[in-house]
């Protein structure tokens, strides 16, 4: 799934959003549901446990799944489920 190098990257970037999150405290004002969410989804990718985007792209190529460029991850999760 994702190397150590993306696992790292996912890291740092969690936590510059949630650094700016405190500074905007952005993240205070979303719903507690979309909160649990993006943790999970983070937590999922950090661990290894869920793809990357980029994973999910070259799967989705490997499939020949057209305007894959233009999909977010959960379209491409979607996309790439039903092509199997």
């Amino acid at each position: 799934m994702a190397t150590t190098k993306q696992r790292e990257t996912a890291k740092r970037n969690v936590k510059k959003a949630q650094a700016g999150a405190r500074s905007k405290q952005t993240l205070k004002n979303l719903p507690a549901k979309t909160r649990t969410a993006l943790g999970k989804e983070a937590n999922a990718v950090r661990t290894g446990q869920s793809p990357t985007r980029k994973e999910l792209e070259a799967e989705a190529r490997r499939l020949g799944i057209k305007g894959r460029s233009k999909m977010g991850k959960d379209e491409l999760k979607r996309a790439v489920a039903r092509a199997r």
